[in-house]
């Protein structure tokens, strides 16, 4: 079963108003994507340290009075993990994205929007056009789905170069192993905020928008209905906003300028 909980009765919207924390129960397991990188999340060698996504999980799991845990996974087999039972949530996750995702879930309201641009160098200042690069090398994640560009991939009318990480795809791009690189618009800010004024990459495109939330397994052993009424609690507090201002990145809202 899947759901996106949209709304909440008398008793949830009380609830909201007292939002007790729980007894101390057992830890809830977070999924992580090893390729996540700044501002989602940085990843260390003792596992998740700081970003968005750390911080949204931190506050969650607080809120209901447990410790978050962490189990950090290859992109390909976090959804394996999940379906495993080896964790209970997951975040920035689309139903559009898991259309095969087996067992019985929870999904929350959408809580951000990841924004995909194409982005180039500093010194591409031509009018960008698609048919112009047919056929050209382009940066990408690796497991990393692109919806809108997928096709042309299959064809080979565009060729992936695969990195293990987001920041990686920049890094190759500021290195001129490709003209173009897929990444999302938070990426993209975060890094150029390292970069001299004349070096910093720019998006000429912007691919697709997707909205983002988490996911929880439907378990006795797992507070779905909290979690989710938590989640909608500090989106709609503006907790979730703030967080994502803490690291001075765009929103991700589709009505934000550049």
């Amino acid at each position: 079963m899947r759901v996106w909980v949209s709304g909440l009765g008398l008793l949830g919207a009380v609830e909201l108003l007292s939002a007790p924390a729980a007894a101390q129960g057992p830890p809830l397991r977070f999924a992580v994507a090893d390729s996540w990188s700044m501002p989602l999340m940085q990843v260390g060698p003792d596992g998740p340290e700081t970003g968005i996504l750390f911080d949204i999980m931190e506050s969650l799991a607080r809120q209901i009075g447990q410790t978050a845990e962490y189990r950090v996974y290859p992109r390909l087999r976090v959804q394996a993990a999940t379906e495993r039972g080896d964790v209970d949530v997951r975040c920035y996750a689309a139903q559009s994205w898991l259309p095969d995702m087996s067992g019985d879930y929870t999904w929350s309201l959408p809580l951000l929007t990841q924004r995909n641009v194409l982005v180039g160098s500093a010194y591409d200042t031509a009018p960008f056009q698609l048919s112009a690069i047919l056929g050209d090398h382009i940066g990408t994640v690796l497991g990393y789905a692109y919806p809108v560009l997928d096709p042309l991939f299959a064809t080979r009318d565009l060729i992936r170069e695969d990195a293990r990480l987001q920041e990686q795809v920049l890094q190759k791009l500021s290195a001129h192993r490709y003209r173009y690189a897929v990444d999302t618009q938070w990426s993209l800010d975060w890094y150029n905020r390292d970069q001299k004024a004349d070096e910093k990459l720019r998006a000429v495109w912007v691919i697709d928008e997707q909205p983002v939330g988490c996911v929880a397994r439907n378990d006795p052993s797992v507070p779905a209905q909290r979690i989710m009424r938590t989640l909608l609690r500090m989106k709609m507090s503006g907790e979730i906003e703030r967080i994502v201002e803490r690291y001075q990145v765009h929103s991700g809202n589709p009505d934000d300028p550049y």
